[in-house]
């Protein structure tokens, strides 16, 4: 099927309504109407809410530049080692997302990590609250992007807006053991999602420097909604997930030697850290500009973004409408360098570094160790103890190591 090239301008038809002028997203249109995401291009937020996403072809680019923190997809997967839980009497052992009481069936079969969409275009986002992990990072352009974890998608109508894989994502699904689901890749994570160390549902078939893309499974595991333009209007499900993982024939039992990623606090009791109390806290100064205050009723964190700019502060669930909320928050500061030209970053997340807990009102700071590539990070107190969270959801901030002026907290 001929294909062509079809770059989209504000200022014209729906699209108009946001910034005039600027070119908005790429994409390959086929002669039957049907498009896919390539998604080499930078996006950058002005002052006024308003932004750019400019594109740029890198399809000669090597995914082993001399500069990357690996040079080959990596083979020594190590998740770690020791006896899984033994199911109670209602057949339930903790789920090593939350720490929770889980149905073993559940707790014991693999996550699932989607990307999502958090530019303000894409607010609010659907069916992330139902995620037991967030993992949110910066990409290109001084944007994050989001990745969800999931103990289970079943019964989740619509989730998203999914976006592209950058490789550093990959690294923190397999730190879960999770199969991952994303639409479109840079060039970066090309080799590594080819190859055969990572279960992918891509939303892409084909690449032209690649050629066929692996983690394709069908079109129907992806959708499109009619209330926003592309490229952040994909969606998946619960059963589209669940549809490409039977066709891609990817297991779904965890690794045998997996022991979890946290430490949590035992059935009955309550972590609080020693270092003093914070109830608004301010993980970073990217575009978002995101915050989350300690709601001491209920005794989460409830996150907000984007502040000054009309999706307003509360960043909801679509599904629901309530305010997104978790029981601990991670900041993780990660050594950033840019892999070229284009503001591709390369995050190093084996190196470990300083890192600050939160739960329950309190915080704590804390250095981050990964004793394997694949390995789950842990998180250490100054006297060299492993720290535990308390059982709930966790959300993890990945900040530059070399901004950590940014992050302030009361």
């Amino acid at each position: 099927m001929r294909k062509k090239l079809v770059a989209c301008l504000l200022g014209v038809s729906a699209m108009s309504a946001l910034v005039t002028g600027q070119l908005v997203y790429a994409e390959e249109y086929y002669d039957d109407g049907t498009y896919y995401d390539i998604d080499s291009y930078n996006e950058e937020y002005y002052d006024d809410g308003s932004y750019s996403e400019e594109y740029s072809d890198d399809s000669s680019e090597s995914a082993g530049s001399s500069d990357s923190w690996y040079q080959t997809p990596r083979t020594d997967i190590q998740r770690g080692g020791g006896e899984r839980e033994t199911p109670d009497e209602n057949g339930q052992i903790h789920s090593y997302l939350t720490g929770q009481l889980t149905d073993a069936e559940v707790a014991l079969q693999r996550p699932v990590a989607v990307m999502i969409n958090n530019i303000i275009n894409a607010l609010p986002q659907s069916g992330i609250e139902n995620a037991s992990v967030i993992y949110e990072a910066p990409v290109e352009g001084e944007i994050t992007r989001m990745m969800a974890i999931f103990d289970s998608v079943d019964g989740i109508d619509k989730i998203g807006p999914v976006r592209s894989c950058r490789d550093y994502y990959i690294d923190w699904a397999l730190e879960f053991d999770a199969i991952y689901v994303h639409y479109g890749q840079a060039v970066y994570a090309y080799d590594l999602l080819n190859s055969d160390m990572v279960n992918n549902i891509s939303g892409l078939q084909y690449q032209d420097s690649v050629g066929e893309l692996n983690g394709y499974a069908g079109e129907d595991v992806f959708f499109r909604s009619s209330d926003r333009v592309a490229p952040h209007n994909c969606y998946t499900s619960g059963e589209g997930i669940l549809k490409g993982i039977e066709r891609k024939g990817y297991s779904m039992e965890l690794d045998n030697d997996y022991t979890g990623h946290f430490k949590f606090a035992a059935d009955g009791e309550t972590v609080t850290y020693p270092e003093g109390t914070a109830t608004h806290i301010v993980p970073h100064k990217y575009t978002n500009y995101p915050f989350f205050d300690y709601d001491t009723t209920t005794e989460k964190y409830l996150r907000s973004e984007y502040p000054d700019r009309s999706a307003g502060a509360a960043q909801i669930d679509d599904t629901t409408g309530d305010q997104l909320a978790v029981d601990n928050v991670i900041i993780q500061y990660c050594e950033i360098q840019n892999y070229d030209d284009h503001g591709y970053l390369n995050i190093n997340t084996n190196s470990g570094g300083d890192a600050i807990l939160f739960t329950k009102g309190t915080y704590e700071h804390a250095t981050w160790v990964k004793d394997s590539d694949w390995g789950p990070v842990k998180y250490y107190d100054a006297d060299g103890n492993e720290i535990a969270i308390n059982q709930g959801k966790t959300w993890v901030c990945i900040v530059q190591d070399t901004r950590k002026d940014d992050t302030s907290f009361e």
